[in-house]
C-alpha cells in the first residue's frame, strides 16, 4: 500500500507492543511516512521461544508485510532481530531491514566505572548477534547480563508500577549497582516503558540506554538512498494489525505512547509451530 506520493510503507514487527517504542522514534523523526505495526501478540513473548521457530514468525510476517506494499522492514524486538535478521536478509535480498543490535557499543565508550549492565531477554542473550556485538565493542568494560524474568507479560498487561514490575526491576539492577555499573543498555523494546522505574531504582547517576532513536535514523538512512524517505507533507497514513485481541493491544497503545487507533485483528492461515 502507497500513498499518493508513491511512498512506500515501513513495516514494523514486534511480538507484541515493545517496538511501539521504536515506531514512535520513527513517527516523531518522520512523521509524514506511512507505516504499518504488527503486534504479535498470539505468540509474545519471542524471547523464550526456539530460534528457528522466532525465525518462522519473522518470516510470515515479513511476506504479509510486503503483500501490503511495505519497501522497508524494521524488527522492531530484539529477539527476533537476534534469531533471523540474518534469516530474514538471505531469504528476501531485495527488501531492506533494520534490526534492533544491543547498544555495548555506546555504552562501553562511556561507562567512567567500566561496567555496564545489559537488560534483555533470551534469545538475545543466546544470538550470534549479542556475542558479536560484545566481542567487537565491549573495548574491556565488564559486562553484567540480567533477562528481567516477566518483565515483557507485565508490560504486555500495562501493569508499569505494580509492585510484581518493581521487583522484577529491583532483582535486576540493585546487584547490579553494588557492582559498581553507570550505565544500563535496554536490550529488549518492551523495557523503555518502565524507563522512570529503572531511573528511580538506579538513580541519577545511571545512564539508561534507549536504542529506538538510533534504529529511527537507520530506517530514515535507508529510505533516503532509495528515495523514498517521506520529508515533508501530511502526517503519513498509519495502520496497527495485532494477531491477539485488538482492543487490548489499542487501550496499551493509548496507555504507552498516548496515541489512539484503530486495530485490525489477523490470524494467520497456518499455526507457525515447529
Amino acid at each position: 500500500m502507497k500513498d499518493n506520493l508513491q511512498r512506500p510503507l515501513i513495516g514494523v514487527f514486534d511480538s507484541g507492543v515493545g517496538g511501539l517504542s521504536v515506531l514512535r522514534a520513527i513517527h516523531t523523526l518522520i512523521p509524514a511516512q506511512p507505516t504499518i505495526y504488527l503486534a504479535d501478540q498470539a505468540h509474545v513473548p519471542y524471547g523464550p521461544r526456539p530460534l528457528k521457530q522466532v525465525q518462522a514468525f519473522s518470516e510470515e510476517i515479513t511476506r504479509y508485510f510486503l503483500e501490503k506494499g511495505a519497501g522497508l522492514i524494521v524488527v522492531a524486538c530484539n529477539a527476533a532481530s537476534a534469531a533471523a535478521l540474518h534469516h530474514l536478509r538471505e531469504t528476501f535480498p531485495d527488501t531492506p531491514f533494520v534490526g534492533m543490535e544491543p547498544a555495548v557499543k555506546p555504552a562501553a565508550e562511556s561507562t567512567h566505572t567500566g561496567v555496564v549492565g545489559v537488560l534483555a531477554t533470551p534469545a538475545t542473550f543466546q544470538g550470534e548477534l549479542y556475542a558479536s556485538v560484545v566481542e567487537r565493542f565491549a573495548n574491556g568494560a565488564r559486562i553484567l547480563q540480567d533477562i528481567c524474568p516477566g518483565l515483557v507479560a507485565q508490560i504486555e498487561r500495562g501493569e508499569l508500577d505494580s509492585p510484581d514490575t518493581l521487583e522484577i526491576l529491583e532483582k535486576a539492577i540493585l546487584p547490579m549497582l553494588a557492582q559498581g555499573i553507570d550505565t544500563i543498555v535496554l536490550g529488549c523494546t518492551h523495557y523503555p516503558f518502565v524507563i522512570p522505574q529503572i531511573r528511580a531504582i538506579a538513580g541519577p547517576d545511571v545512564r539508561v540506554i534507549d536504542p529506538a532513536p538510533a534504529v529511527a535514523r537507520q530506517a530514515i538512512r535507508l529510505l533516503g538512498e532509495r528515495g523514498w524517505l517521506a520529508k515533508d507533507g501530511p502526517v503519513g497514513h498509519h495502520i496497527y494489525v495485532t494477531t491477539g485481541p485488538g482492543s487490548a493491544f489499542a487501550d496499551l497503545a493509548w496507555q504507552l505512547i498516548g496515541i489512539s487507533i484503530q486495530v485490525e485483528e489477523i490470524r494467520w492461515g497456518r499455526e507457525l509451530v515447529i
